[in-house]
């Protein structure tokens, strides 16, 4: 059973086998978790679901585990709290994910991780082996189930990262492999998050990445006191591969078998724009186009015509009259509109823009004047890249000339990467009151222990 496979490699996985090279990405993955946390907090759906626990948990303080970027006294547990955590870390579309998995592990696992690495006062060296599991289980099940997943209407990052919650919550919490195989069994039975959620425009794609970490921890606490669950959740007749992705080939599964053997937190993505990443790639041809302009002195309303070829996931973004901010991180036609008429659309421009009105469809603002030149093509051609690469070719017709300009890798892939600098410098762009020194502790944090790294930084 693949249950028993993982639990091994659970087992198996220590600080002291880890490349350099792995231990820095959990520390760059680190910093661009606390970034996207630290600013997801103050967003709406975050400030909801903080006010409505805390209307639950009215009677027990809890002082070990720490909601990021909140100040005030906590009083709520560590389950609770990686609940609220993980809304935080997704509200904004800015964490990270894996392309083939089509998955964000960073939400759910250190939300998980950091609850209770605080709750047991644990080091670390413990801390980073748990997201490295955490990750692995999170992109190797990703990529054994998906497309197939996805395209049956599941948000991976809701549904497998429940499990990958469980796989770090066991590590942290060192249960034994029959536990580790309940937990799993248990996390898979909750598996939960439609896409419908995602593109309906509502708070319920943040509320999957904070349920996640909160099951999956829940599932941990259950078998660690031997309740129970399916060893054949994932490959059993009416497990996941068979209900929610359709059979999954054998040679998928031997993939998957050997995945487990090495370990993938370097084949993680950063964001730098606030939208679903399927649009990433529009946005950085877009980002070109606005710079062409600029430097041909090409006001926007010379633009006769736009038309955006990509891949057919992303062509589906194709909502051009959104109604809030969640519909609008879905959006591709806004979201290149707003590119090309403002260049690097960060979640200042989108602030801004909401605060002014400015994306209200019924003020017919020059944004959408733009966006209704826009034709959004879906390529066979381009559709033959993806997943292994998600390409755009923006073509331009002004009165002049006509223009194409394309990326095939977003920025932020590995092979087109944010640098640690980077992430430092989106943390400052998210969080511009924050005293950026304070970070240097995560250079050297095997030297803490988690409570003294967060009493530190939050």
């Amino acid at each position: 059973m693949l249950t028993e496979e993982i639990a091994d490699y659970i087992i198996n996985t220590k600080y002291e086998n880890l490349k350099p090279d792995e231990i820095e990405h959990v520390k760059k993955c680190f910093i661009d978790y606390l970034a996207v946390t630290n600013k997801g907090i103050k967003e709406t759906p975050a400030q909801i679901a903080l006010k409505t626990l805390k209307q639950i948990n009215t009677n027990t303080k809890i002082q070990k585990t720490s909601i990021i970027g909140y100040k005030e006294e906590n009083y709520l547990n560590e389950i609770d709290t990686a609940f609220i955590n993980g809304i935080s870390a997704h509200v904004l579309d800015l964490d990270d994910g894996h392309k083939i998995g089509q998955i964000h592990p960073g939400s759910v696992v250190f939300s998980t991780a950091l609850s209770l690495s605080q709750k047991y006062d644990l080091n670390s060296k413990e801390f980073i082996e748990s997201i490295i599991v955490g990750y692995d289980t999170a992109i190797n099940l990703g990529k054994l189930i998906n497309p197939n997943h996805r395209n049956k209407g599941f948000h991976t990052s809701g549904t497998i990262g429940t499990l990958a919650a469980g796989a770090t919550a066991t590590k942290l919490l060192k249960l034994n492999k029959k536990q580790i195989i309940a937990t799993l069994g248990l996390c898979g039975t909750q598996s939960a998050g439609l896409l419908e959620s995602d593109h309906s425009g509502s708070m319920g794609k943040t509320l999957h990445i904070g349920k996640a970490a909160q099951n999956g921890i829940l599932a941990t606490y259950l078998a660690k006191n031997n309740f129970t669950g399916a060893k054949s959740i994932i490959e059993g007749k009416e497990g996941i591969i068979n209900t929610m992705a359709d059979k999954t080939n054998k040679e998928k599964i031997k993939t998957f078998q050997k995945d487990l053997k090495k370990h993938h937190i370097n084949e993680i993505y950063h964001k730098k724009y606030p939208f679903c990443r399927h649009l990433h790639s529009s946005i950085d041809s877009a980002i070109k186009i606005n710079k062409h302009l600029q430097k041909q002195n090409i006001n926007t309303q010379q633009i006769k015509k736009i038309n955006i070829n990509t891949y057919k996931i992303a062509a589906e973004h194709n909502n051009f009259k959104p109604k809030n901010i969640q519909e609008l991180k879905q959006s591709l036609p806004l979201a290149v509109a707003i590119t090309i008429k403002k260049g690097n659309p960060n979640t200042n421009t989108i602030n801004t823009l909401i605060k002014k009105n400015l994306l209200k469809y019924e003020n017919k603002t020059e944004i959408h004047k733009l966006s209704e030149k826009i034709n959004i093509i879906e390529d066979p051609e381009l559709n033959k890249q993806f997943p292994n690469k998600r390409p755009s070719n923006i073509e331009i017709e002004t009165k002049k000339n006509k223009l194409n300009f394309k990326t095939t890798t977003p920025l932020g892939e590995k092979e087109n990467p944010l640098t640690k600098e980077d992430i430092i410098k989106k943390f400052k762009e998210l969080n511009p009151k924050y005293d950026i020194n304070k970070l240097k502790i995560i250079n050297t944090m095997e030297k803490y222990k988690i409570n003294t790294i967060i009493n530190k930084i939050n």
